[in-house]
């Protein structure tokens, strides 16, 4: 590990044990699988066998008399479903209408695996036996497989009524064009003349590049339990990234107000952004409802693959043009994504950080949302990110040979500042990225020797734009001195302990002294989702926060005991101290007397966000291609990432190598295949090609350190950069080892082959 700041703090920094660590080796840790009920009924879920159909009638009075059938539930048991207000197209993620649609199909099943109905009974094996009694009249219509389908003039549209908008600015709404396609919005930034920065250019490279849907890669399936109480109370017990974004969407569904429903967010087995909806819980309440008993739906490790989810499939084309210094004049990128049946794409991730590492004057970025017959697109680690890094930083790779510079050496040229200009025109804040360019040039493994022959070397840089969200903690000091601190964020990744450590750091004491835990949406206030790599920066606030107020309260109490005001008590080194008398209580001291002073002390807050800031992240990989086959080895791999300031090392370095296997999945092995009528053909994890640790030699993570100034101290996110670059790395690396540019992922063995033989025959 590198680091480029010094560490002056007690707790923030080191690499105390996780304090979930225990349950989870010993499999004590409840997910959401493991809940069981008395009375429980089992759900199933029927799915669409055709990729795009009208429905025209659903018949389930024959599952419904199957003995051990409790409830049946359709899209018409759904309350916003009935009242059929109008869709916003605009707020696709947010609407609660489409979300709906997606959950079960009113009208239309657009994609394979879309749910179209679902049982509940005494035992999951009568539940899929009654699935096969639901009689569904479909009226099959042509297939729009991908974006390319959907880009045609003569497309079937999959919204009749849904119409491009046209927006200039990420956040906002667009302009309405009228024109009716399978594009659902448009999405431009512009800064300066990129027409006149080409014509002052002397080299310029335009080429297309292309990515494949692919899949989160979580263990855990989705799962949802659903109680009603005799009150009318609703009760979700769910793996999630966001319970009071799953009370929300419930809430809206189901058409009653969310104080009515309580979402109990059970331990997750991994999310990546996937698990920031949710597919089952409207289900699970409906059938509870009718039922009058709880139900559980778990999915099947087919129905994740074709039932929720995955990243957007896009094709891009970039145009960058450079003087001979290696100064670039003009960068300009169209790029389309696929939102998959709904709108929603996360396309405008990639327009603000595509072109984001570099200073360019003159910028033209053209995104598309497109519609076509395949699950929704949700959120994976940095959505809409490494697609867009994966076409910049190969094109940058191309230029860099062509001006005869050394590829680092260029980024650096071109390196952004604090105030340069972000694609849509928002300036630069402070972030590491000259510093971490230079860490990269430096380090051992960009000068060592490749080590053999059909070995190459490929890197890449990574910006990202980090927003933030609200986040609530509440702290309860035992009267041992140590502390319970409570907030409404999912642990993905060891965050509880991340912000244990903050507020240990504010408290002074020892991390282990923290208990720290989640709460459900009734014990804690409203928490925005563990995800956008906010939650140790944005909860670390409300815990830190809630330390500070418990700080004033105890020194309040402290001079009770001493007889003198509270300004005469300062706090320094975890202690409590007299200004005017010298004495002093540890903070173990004074919460053994608070009974006495007055009763517990306790602190709830609720903290907006100062705005995370952004993240800067790098790779340096080499590979090994076998001639013969095609086959790509990763030999070595160090990945960097400017942190801010790392709160607990160890998690960080996880967060590093976790999300830069991802990254070199997404590039050499994964995929959605899809047969021509829209079914995925390799839905399992036997046939879909994840990397594992027989495939990858160990991730070198070196962590930088600039600090953040809107937190204080210093932190960054760090979930979501690292899965950026690789792709890019990778490939820049492939061509290297073999002379053949591979511009569409995955780089599979057929792939490469193809292309070394495209470069033979000139």
């Amino acid at each position: 590990m590198t680091t480029t700041a010094s560490n002056s703090y007690n707790v923030v920094g080191t690499r105390p044990a996780r304090h979930d660590g225990y349950d989870k080796v010993t499999g004590a840790a409840r997910f959401g699988a493991d809940l069981n009920l008395p009375n429980m009924l089992h759900g199933k879920v029927l799915r669409s066998p055709h990729a795009h159909a009208r429905i025209r009638s659903i018949d389930t009075s024959k599952a419904e008399a199957l003995a051990g059938v409790i409830a049946v539930a359709t899209a018409k048991d759904f309350d916003i479903v009935q009242q059929r207000p109008t869709i916003d197209y605009e707020n696709a993620n947010q609407n609660p209408r489409i979300i709906a649609e997606n959950i079960l199909a009113d009208r239309k099943v657009l994609y394979r695996g879309h749910a179209v109905a679902a049982v509940a009974a005494t035992s999951p094996h009568v539940a899929e036996e009654a699935l096969a009694l639901i009689e569904v009249d479909y009226e099959v219509l042509p297939v729009v497989l991908d974006l390319h389908d959907a880009l045609k003039g003569d497309a079937p549209l999959l919204h009749d009524d849904m119409t491009t908008r046209f927006r200039v600015e990420r956040f906002g709404p667009g302009d309405d064009t009228g024109e009716r396609s399978n594009i659902a919005g448009h999405l431009q930034h512009k800064l300066g003349d990129v027409e006149k920065g080409f014509a002052e250019a002397d080299v310029i490279i335009e080429r297309e590049y292309e990515t494949q849907t692919v899949h989160q890669g979580y263990i855990e399936p989705h799962v949802a339990t659903s109680h009603w109480s005799t009150d009318g109370r609703l009760t979700v017990w769910t793996s999630t990234q966001g319970a009071f974004a799953v009370r929300a969407t419930t809430a809206a569904i189901l058409g009653m107000p969310e104080s009515m429903v309580k979402v109990i967010p059970m331990e997750i087995g991994g999310g990546f952004g996937a698990k920031g909806v949710t597919y089952l819980a409207p289900v699970t309440a409906v059938l509870a409802r009718k039922s009058g008993r709880p139900v559980k739906i778990a999915m099947s490790r087919k129905e994740v693959f074709e039932g929720s989810g995955p990243a957007s499939a896009t094709f891009m084309r970039v145009k960058i043009g450079a003087k001979r210094d290696g100064k670039i004049t003009a960068g300009q990128v169209y790029m389309v994504y696929e939102a998959g049946a709904f709108p929603g794409a996360p396309v405008g991730g990639g327009a603000i950080t595509g072109f984001g590492s570099y200073n360019i004057e003159n910028v033209l970025v053209d995104g598309y949302d497109v519609v076509c017959n395949k699950q929704k697109a949700q959120s994976y680690r940095a959505p809409g990110q490494p697609q867009a890094n994966f076409t910049v930083e190969c094109a940058m790779d191309e230029l860099a040979e062509e001006l005869g510079i050394d590829p680092v050496d260029l980024r650096l040229r071109n390196a952004v500042s604090e105030g340069d200009r972000m694609p849509n025109g928002v300036p630069h804040s402070v972030f590491g990225c000259v510093e971490l360019e230079e860490a990269m040039k430096n380090h051992p493994h960009y000068s060592a020797p490749l080590g053999g022959p059909n070995r190459g070397r490929g890197v890449a840089v990574a910006f990202r734009a980090q927003g933030g969200q609200t986040s609530s903690a509440t702290i309860n000091v035992n009267s041992n001195g140590t502390i319970n601190l409570i907030t409404g964020s999912v642990d993905i990744g060891g965050t509880r302990t991340a912000i244990a450590m903050q507020a240990a750091e504010v408290l002074g004491i020892a991390s282990e002294d923290v208990f720290p835990s989640v709460g459900d949406t009734d014990s804690v206030g409203y928490t925005a989702n563990t995800g956008g790599s906010r939650t140790a920066f944005d909860t670390g606030l409300a815990a830190i926060a809630a330390a500070e107020e418990v700080k004033e309260k105890m020194k309040h109490r402290a001079a009770l005991l001493w007889e003198v005001e509270d300004e005469d008590v300062d706090f320094q080194d975890g202690s409590f101290v007299c200004t005017e008398t010298e004495d002093r209580f540890t903070f173990k001291e004074l919460a053994g007397r608070l009974m006495r002073t007055g009763g517990p002390v306790t602190a709830s807050t609720s903290a907006a966000s100062t705005g995370v800031g952004p993240i800067f992240a790098g790779n340096i990989v080499d590979v090994e291609v076998d001639p013969d086959t095609g086959k790509v080895d990763i030999v070595r791999f160090t990945a960097f990432l400017d942190a801010g300031q790392a709160v607990h090392p160890s998690f960080v370095e996880g967060q590093i190598q976790g999300a830069t296997v991802q990254g070199i999945g997404w590039a050499l092995n994964e995929e959605y295949f899809y047969t021509p009528d829209g079914t995925m053909a390799n839905s399992s994890f036997l046939d879909y090609r994840m990397p594992t640790t027989l495939d990858l030699p160990m991730i070198e993570a070196v962590i930088i350190e600039v600090p953040n100034p809107r937190h204080p101290f210093g932190l960054r996110g760090v979930g979501e950069g690292p899965i950026i670059p690789p792709l890019a790395a990778v490939a820049n690396a492939v061509y290297h080892a073999t002379g053949a540019r591979v511009r569409k992922l995955p780089i599979t063995p057929g792939a490469v082959l193809e292309a070394m033989q495209e470069k033979e025959q000139g």
